[in-house]
């Protein structure tokens, strides 16, 4: 009988050395710039029993989330398609007592049953910052991501932030569900035939507003500037002069060069979830957004703590992938060597204590193997000689270290 053939389960993959050396230091360097803004890292579980972690799940990542029995339990739990929720809980039940406010960040997977690109686990990391108002609270979460984004190396970046507050007063007034759904897709589409038709049944004043969002995108000053001036109710116009207050202390707060800032209030995306400013980030490379976040107030109160939030996820995979397509080079490692013959132990141990990559080699290496392994040269110390992995050949003199560690460095020959 044959044995089925070896896979992997649809949406996920390995990633070999280079690629997960991208990764790893992509998510070394956003957790860096969290960690400098003062933000602490913490861990949360793969997966949690479903009808909590689902209490701060939208409709949409509630239907993602994979979901099994639990067979030490029989309990029914999901693996999480979102980190922040998880967040939540914590801030809502270990954190109960701390005052805000309170900056957390964190990095991990999380899995779906339908991701992008056709990807099932994702990688991300992001920030979450408890119990800080407005508009100070969103300002710093807004330079916290430009920094993220920065450390990303990838040109052309750029903020897009925007305000749930238009678009929720005029999707609030269309007279059932699906009419709501139907303005909805077309302001996100900006089809403004699709929009006249799908708004026909609003009041006039309300329709006119609905047909603005299409074309209230840009750049961000001149942009809100025409929002403002329009026949918005009161809360709206505060909204959207909190929106200006909140942009005006990004400029101050931000790490210079900042990246570009637009403003679109027609992006209806997350209009349910987020309560406030929402934003994504955008880089060169990426077709899509490597970035999303928002103010979102509602979320904490439902693990049993009334507290205000804003955050973002960056996603690292978009973010490697886009390093690839614009060229950005590989981390570099530390030199690595393999060390064989008498006393390949020893000055082994030596070599790493002057930062070197060494292993004991059981066998003479050879360049080719040097290659698929991932080391830059073998110490042939039998011969006397260094072989590289390109397979050039040096004398070796192993009597002054710091001499042999400056050799290595100077003649690598892997990225």
């Amino acid at each position: 009988m044959n044995a089925p053939p070896i896979r992997l389960p649809s949406g996920v993959r390995d990633f070999l050395p280079r690629a997960a050396a991208r990764r790893r230091s992509l998510a070394g360097r956003v957790i860096e710039v969290f960690e400098a803004w003062g933000y602490a890292r913490i861990i949360t579980p793969v997966f949690e029993v479903a009808d909590v972690l689902e209490r701060g799940l939208g409709d949409g990542a509630r239907t993602a989330a994979i979901r099994f029995v639990e067979p030490g339990t029989g309990e029914i739990v999901a693996l999480r398609p979102d980190i922040t929720p998880q967040i939540a809980r914590v801030v809502a039940t270990r954190l109960a007592e701390v005052e805000g406010p309170i900056r957390l960040c964190y990095e991990g997977a999380v899995t779906r049953l339908a991701g992008e690109r056709g990807q099932r686990e994702i990688l991300q990391a992001g920030i979450e910052l408890i119990e800080a108002g407005e508009p100070a609270g969103d300002a710093e979460v807004l330079a916290v991501a430009a920094a993220a984004l920065a450390a990303a190396q990838l040109p052309e970046t750029r903020l897009d932030v925007g305000h749930v507050a238009p678009a929720r007063y005029v999707l609030g007034a269309a007279p059932d569900a699906e009419t709501r759904t139907k303005i909805a897709a077309a302001i996100a589409r900006k089809d403004r035939a699709g929009l006249r038709r799908a708004a026909a049944g609003l009041p006039p004043e309300i329709a006119q507003l609905a047909e603005s969002l299409i074309g209230l995108w840009g750049p961000a000053v001149p942009t809100l500037a025409r929002a403002i001036a329009m026949a918005w109710p009161d809360d709206v116009r505060a909204a959207l002069d909190g929106l200006a207050s909140t942009l005006a202390v990004f400029s101050e707060l931000a790490d210079q060069p900042a990246p570009a800032v637009t403003v679109d209030l027609g992006d209806v995306r997350g209009f349910d979830y987020y309560t406030g400013v929402r934003f994504a980030g955008y880089a060169g490379g990426a077709p899509e957004a490597v970035l999303r976040g928002g103010r979102y107030d509602e979320l904490i109160a439902r693990y049993g703590r009334a507290a205000r939030a804003t955050g973002f996820a960056i996603d690292l995979e978009a973010l490697a992938l886009a390093q690839r397509a614009v060229g950005v080079a590989l981390p570099t490692s530390s030199v690595g060597v393999a060390v064989f013959g008498a006393g390949a132990a020893a000055l082994a141990r030596t070599l790493r204590a002057h930062g070197i990559r060494a292993v004991t080699a059981a066998t003479e290496p050879t360049a080719s193997w040097l290659r698929g392994a991932g080391f830059d040269a073998a110490l042939l110390l039998d011969q006397n000689r260094v072989l590289r992995a390109d397979d050039a050949r040096r004398p070796l003199d192993t009597t002054d270290t710091r001499a042999l560690v400056k050799l290595l460095e100077e003649n690598r020959c892997l990225s």
